[in-house]
């Protein structure tokens, strides 16, 4: 074989999977993705407060952070506003207006669940 030449194709020499190797392979990478997700939703519990040593449901962790970070958004507009109130330029501190007005939506969405 010349170097301008291509490698055999070895797709074709190598043998199909069977049926039980493809289900085999499909189970494995459904655990690994199932893991992931674990991994990540014990990660999240863990830096969520008051999360620690509680029964891992996603959806329980979903909910605290939700309201978590609800509150480290009032906390970092009463900041922002002290810090104005004391003549001290925020702008660095600020969010883009997209991210702001995102927040908005979700605190006036989590107000009127609170009320229902």
């Amino acid at each position: 074989m010349t170097s301008s030449q291509s490698p055999p194709n070895n797709a074709n020499d190598r043998p199909r999977l069977t049926e039980a190797q493809k289900k085999e392979n499909h189970i494995r990478s459904e655990q690994k993705r199932r893991e992931a997700i674990r991994e990540g939703f014990d990660r999240l519990a863990s830096i969520v407060p008051g999360m620690e040593g509680q029964g891992r449901s996603e959806a329980v962790v979903l909910e605290a952070t939700l309201q978590h970070m609800r509150e480290q958004i009032t906390k970092r507009k009463e900041l922002i506003a002290e810090g104005r109130a004391k003549g001290i330029d925020t702008t660095q501190w600020e969010l883009d207006a997209e991210t702001m007005m995102q927040c908005e939506r979700q605190l006036s969405r989590a107000e009127r669940e609170q009320e229902e």
